[in-house]
């Protein structure tokens, strides 16, 4: 690793600059409601929504995962960069229901499709999970990162990065995040797009690459007899956890509606899509890269997770280096200061407000930026945790959205397009799927004392891709039995929420919402999906 120079540091400062002259102007803007606090006001454009989203969903560990992934035997994971076209889905197919619904919250949308018990559930779940997933990895990736690159010890990187992510989202709030978000998406961009031309220069050419590490290397596709990634268990619950990430989780969807209107909104997650199609090549290839380089012997490096660092640091020339290792900050940044406002929604809006429902509107927002230092404490606090467990879990966290995505994917799904489900159908289903999901996550830890012949090691050792194909389809025969052996959903209830229901008003306002461009957008989305696929096969 090369070390930071002066024009490297002048480079990070002027875009620390930049970005606190943003949260500044956004902070002097903003109004003391909460619509404006954690939705900014329903007044994003398309352009922001789409940046917002692709900047939430790439962190620091993302990029260092992804590269890790292209310089390690583990291509199959590609499989989860190119869900650009559910990205579509949560505009073309989920956003017109969530916005007709004008809820803050997926757990809000849940009551109004169901019950006040669902949403319930599903907000103290989702807080727990983020606290305990995204904002610990994310934290703990970072420091790693931060330190790196800045030659610092690891707990000033992670604290700092935290202290200052957390100032601007507690005094922002989702107007802070959605602004700052677009630069640091553009600026991540365009700096990863530098290093994989000049990688791909000093590789001698994508053939020259490819004929390193060899065709076959390229393959994403695995038989289904493969033990770690059967094709069949790939393509089935890479779809389950796509379908929950983007379509129905907090973390991506609160960003769809922040949108000024539908029609903003479904543009912003069409833009967001093509952004989607960046990370393989701007990702995963310089990790390809960076493999081809060691195994000529040009380039060092010991984990495959080093592989982005090392290549930036070598071949990135001065000034470039630095805003390359911004941009890397900038990623972490974005993913925390969209967790964070998260959680502060999710509280706020799902928990406080339904304990407290007269409380004014200053008094709503106030407590939003208490849950979110909160958050900021716990993430804190929950890293020297992080740091003393062993690598195994850091790993082991990626297949845990393999458990939590099924039971969530199918009342949601179900709930939208199946006008027979109802609200003991959701709710069992949820309390089921939490309680199955944390019986698999103790049985994967303990499966080494169980007997090898036993029904609870099977399940334990399941492939957790197989286990998850399983899980999800118990989950929507669960939900639906239950549905059919209890009274169906009074009509007001599912007016305008599922389809079958959509009065022919809302059916004209959804079609006035999109033109012939963001259909002829979304078909080339789908065909770059498809490219990315036939090409990545090994031939």
């Amino acid at each position: 690793m090369q070390m930071l120079d002066t024009f490297d540091w002048i480079s990070i400062a002027l875009y620390f600059l930049l970005l606190l002259g943003i949260a500044v102007w956004v902070i002097r803007k903003k109004k003391e409601n909460t619509e404006d606090y954690f939705l900014a006001g329903r007044n994003v454009g398309w352009f922001v929504v789409g940046a917002s989203i692709f900047a939430s969903n790439i962190g620091s560990e993302h990029v260092v995962g992804l590269a890790g992934a292209g310089a390690s035997d583990k291509l199959p994971m590609l499989i989860y960069e190119i869900h650009a076209w559910i990205v579509l889905l949560l505009g073309w197919v989920f956003l017109p229901f969530y916005a007709r619904s004008g809820v803050f919250t997926m757990p809000e949308f849940l009551e109004k499709r169901f019950d006040a018990r669902s949403r319930w559930v599903l907000s103290v779940f989702s807080i727990v999970a983020y606290v305990l997933t995204k904002i610990s990895v994310t934290i703990y990736a970072g420091g790693v990162v931060v330190s790196a690159l800045l030659g610092i010890d690891f707990w000033t990187g992670a604290i700092a990065t935290v202290v200052l992510t957390g100032v601007y989202t507690v005094l922002g709030g989702m107007r802070a995040v959605v602004y700052t978000e677009t630069l640091q998406a553009v600026l991540l961009v365009l700096g990863a797009a530098v290093l994989t031309f000049i990688g791909l220069d000093k590789v001698g050419g994508w053939q020259s690459m490819v004929d390193t590490v060899t065709p076959e290397y390229l393959d994403m596709w695995r038989p289904p007899s493969d033990p770690d990634f059967p094709w069949p268990s790939l393509v089935i619950s890479s779809t389950i956890v796509g379908i929950w990430y983007w379509c129905t989780d907090q973390y991506i969807v609160q960003r769809a509606l922040t949108a000024r209107n539908i029609k903003e909104g479904r543009r912003g997650t069409i833009f967001g899509a093509v952004m989607k199609l960046m990370p393989v090549f701007l990702f995963l290839i310089p990790g390809v890269i960076a493999l081809a380089l060691k195994m000529r012997g040009e380039l060092h490096w010991d984990s495959p997770d080093e592989a982005f660092p090392v290549l930036m640091s070598n071949l990135l020339p001065s000034g470039l280096r630095g805003l390359v290792a911004a941009g890397l900050l900038a990623a972490l940044m974005s993913s925390l200061a969209s967790v964070f406002n998260s959680c502060s929604t999710l509280f706020t809006v799902d928990i406080y407000k339904k304990l407290r429902p007269n409380t004014p509107e200053k008094r709503l927002v106030r407590t939003g930026q208490i849950a979110t230092v909160i958050t900021v404490i716990i993430g804190i606090i929950w890293i020297p945790i992080m740091a003393n467990i062993s690598g195994v879990l850091y790993e082991y966290l990626q297949s845990v959205q393999s458990y939590i995505a099924p039971p969530i994917t199918a009342v949601f799904v179900l709930g939208i397009f199946h006008k027979r489900m109802n609200a003991h159908g959701a709710f069992a289903t949820l309390v089921v799927g939490i309680v199955v999901a944390a019986l698999r996550i103790v049985l994967e830890l303990v499966k080494g004392s169980l007997d090898p012949n036993g029904f609870l090691f099977r399940m334990g050792d399941m492939n957790f891709l197989t286990f998850g194909a399983w899980f999800f389809l118990g989950c929507v025969v669960f939900a639906l039995a239950v549905s059919l052996l209890t009274p169906a959903p009074s009509a007001a209830k599912i007016a305008n929420l599922t389809f079958g229901t959509i009065s022919a008003e809302e059916k004209a306002k959804n079609k006035n919402s999109y033109g012939w461009l963001d259909i002829l957008i979304s078909v080339l989305v789908l065909a770059i999906v498809i490219s990315i696929m036939v090409f990545f096969n090994g031939d």
